[in-house]
Order: C-alpha cells, then structure tokens, then sequence
C-alpha cells in the first residue's frame, strides 16, 4: 500500500471511529470536527496534481463518479423541483420527537421517508 493511500484509509478510519462513538456526526459535520483528519501535505499534495493525474485517479477508482467534460455541461438541464404543498399534519409525539432529535430539516426528512415509502409500494404493483 502507497504512503497516500495508507494516509486515506487511517483518515476514513478516523472518520469512521468518530461516526461509531459520537464524536463526529453525519449533518453535523464541521470543519473544525474533521479538521485533525486531512494534513496541510495532503493539501500541497492535491494542489500539485495535474489534469492527467486527476483523470488517471478517477479512472482508477471504481467508486469515483465519472469526470464531468464540456459535452456534459452543454447537455446538461435544470430542472427544478415540484414545489411542496404547505399542509397540516397529525403525528404521533414519539414520531415527531425523533425526527426533530435529529436536527434541523426535521419536516424534510419525514418528506423522503413517504417518498420512499411511496416509491417502494409503486414499485411493488
């Protein structure tokens, strides 16, 4: 294993240790909270890469998106989201207590827990 890739996985192990005991977690994840975790080398190292050198990296990372080149940005479309529906809604104390214990945007989690629970029953027909 590279002196680099030795260095990401002690840093995605150290991530991973915060996210298990507490200390670091997920939405709540600052750069002060993960500040110890990424050198100022690795920084002067990313900052001297060269395009070739990117692109050779991508491709040699299975779970790297692919590159986005100048066809796909002239392709490309905005498409905006439906806008949402203002309603009143009746939940169970327990219910709401646990989504809004897990911070803000507490109305826009449950909204992708019906969307998904939605998207899974359409798919089952």
């Amino acid at each position: 294993m590279s002196g680099s890739t030795k260095a990401v996985a002690s840093q995605r192990a150290a991530l991973h240790k915060g996210l298990v005991n507490g200390s670091i977690r997920m939405g709540n994840i600052t750069g002060k909270s993960v500040r110890g975790l990424v050198t100022e080398a690795d920084w002067r190292r990313a900052d001297s890469l060269t395009e070739a050198d990117i692109k050779r990296a991508v491709a040699d990372d299975p779970d790297a998106a692919p590159l986005l080149d100048d066809a796909w940005f002239r392709s490309a479309e905005v498409v905006m989201p439906e806008r949402k529906r203002v309603i009143s809604i009746r939940l169970d104390k327990d219910v709401l207590d646990y989504f809004r214990s897990r911070g803000p945007q507490y109305q826009t989690r449950i909204n992708a827990v019906l969307k998904a629970y939605v998207q899974a029953k359409t798919n089952a027909r």
